[in-house]
């Protein structure tokens, strides 16, 4: 008998705790990949949905939820504000826009690369964008980053999209590193710093958008700094999956000592500022209309702002930016900062080969000082909490 029980014991624990959601042993503090089954994450977010009735229960949810972002990804030392030295070159002027080749510190040997998209003509304070871009080959290069930037520009915003880590020419770490997330989220920071410097930024109209990976950062930055006004996350805004790169749920982020949370409440978070969620019926958006927009929505209804948080879904559309998700962006953000729409028109973009966006050149490498590898990373990274 006590032979069988130590047979069957670990296997009712092990059910137990996949019912709950796909539990790992080895990792016990995170939520990764599709850790719940999508009745379970309808079970999870009623469950959730129980503990705040009202504002002043949800805040405290909320800052709960925020200072465990902080401390599971391990930034609670890094505030914003700081004087970005960037250096820009290779600018290009096309119909109604320009576009310049970027770098600049965010840790001390540690860059951020990326390009730099203005209207042709400036005239006063301009709203921004801030573009973190998803998972693919060189996906900063790609048709859709570019169109989506330069249509933003056109229509009256500085745009910054900034590569990944390991992504683009971010060579300094591979992008699996175990504290991508802690990386990314610090680049993030320091990227919104570079936009809020420049002397044409109104910092009162900045917003964040970013497809996939890129959607995961605009959520997580979103939650946690308040500079962002408008938070636009594309295609990855779900109550079951949790990103399936460690970029996105690498770090304890989800699950603290105190609470375990999801990223529908990151999202959340943001309320009640302005937010689109874009969602599709080919990945883990499929159910938005039904389960993530609704509970968003009931917390938006705590600040009588409903009407500030929407959802666009396209249920014939895959795992993308693609023109109807972008145009779906264009709409919203040109009704929130008073953008001419028409400007949009994606006809008038110029897309440049991939030679012509890369940051590093025989002109202007990679700076002397950067760190280079996966270990001498990770050594700056643990040394910052």
């Amino acid at each position: 008998m006590k032979k069988f029980l130590l047979y069957i014991l670990p296997l009712i624990i092990i059910t137990f705790y996949q019912a709950k959601g796909q539990f790992n042993s080895e990792q016990p503090n995170l939520r990764s990949r599709a850790f719940f089954t999508e009745n379970q994450a309808v079970t999870e977010h009623a469950i959730l949905a129980s503990k705040y009735a009202n504002i002043s229960q949800w805040e405290q949810r909320a800052e709960l939820i925020k200072k465990g972002i902080r401390e599971g990804a391990e930034i609670t030392s890094i505030t914003s504000g700081s004087l970005i030295n960037a250096t820009f070159h290779s600018k290009k002027t096309f119909e109604g826009y320009t576009v310049e080749n970027v770098f600049f510190e965010s840790l001390p040997g540690i860059y951020v690369s990326g390009n730099l998209y203005k209207p042709a003509e400036i005239k006063g304070k301009l709203p921004a964008v801030l573009s973190p871009h998803g998972h693919g080959t060189d996906p900063r290069f790609g048709a859709s980053a570019q169109h989506r930037c330069a249509s933003l520009a056109r229509m009256g915003t500085v745009v910054f999209i900034y590569d990944m880590v390991g992504v683009g020419d971010m060579h300094q770490c591979e992008h699996k590193i175990s504290k991508a997330l802690k990386l990314q989220t610090i680049n993030s920071i320091r990227a919104l710093d570079f936009l809020c410097g420049l002397p044409e930024v109104d910092t009162t109209k900045i917003a964040v958008t970013g497809e996939s990976g890129g959607g995961t950062q605009t959520f997580l930055l979103a939650a946690i700094d308040t500079r962002v006004k408008v938070s636009i996350p594309v295609v990855m805004v779900s109550g079951y999956f949790f990103g399936g790169c460690v970029c996105e749920s690498g770090m304890p982020i989800h699950k603290r000592g105190s609470h375990a949370t999801t990223n529908v409440e990151i999202a959340a978070c943001f309320a009640p500022k302005s937010q689109l969620l874009i969602s599709d019926g080919d990945d883990w958006t499929k159910h938005t209309p039904e389960l993530e927009f609704p509970h968003i929505q009931r917390i938006y209804g705590f600040y009588n702002a409903k009407n500030k948080v929407k959802n666009v879904h396209l249920a014939q559309e895959k795992h993308d930016y693609g023109i109807s998700k972008r145009k779906a962006m264009y709409a919203f953000l040109a009704k929130e900062f008073d953008l001419d729409l028409i400007l949009s028109n994606e006809t008038k973009n110029t897309i440049l080969e991939k030679e012509k966006l890369e940051v590093y050149t025989s002109e202007y490498p990679l700076p002397a000082n950067a760190v280079q590898g996966n270990e001498q990373i990770l050594t700056i990274l643990n040394n910052i909490k």
